[in-house]
């Protein structure tokens, strides 16, 4: 799936993005048996690198 497949996503606010990337990395970290999830990468380290680049 891209932002360009749900053209509503490009309408979010560099804020609202981030809240998204956010609630979807909590979710897939509650699925830990569904995919293995990387602890090398703090969160908030990433959500910092992330940030940066918004």
């Amino acid at each position: 799936m891209t932002l360009g497949e749900m053209p509503q996503l490009q309408t979010l606010t560099k804020e609202e993005k981030l809240r998204l990337v956010e609630d979807l990395r909590d979710a897939i970290a509650a699925m830990p048996d569904d995919l293995p999830v990387s602890d090398a990468l703090p969160l908030e380290e990433f959500k910092k690198r992330l940030a940066e680049r918004l």
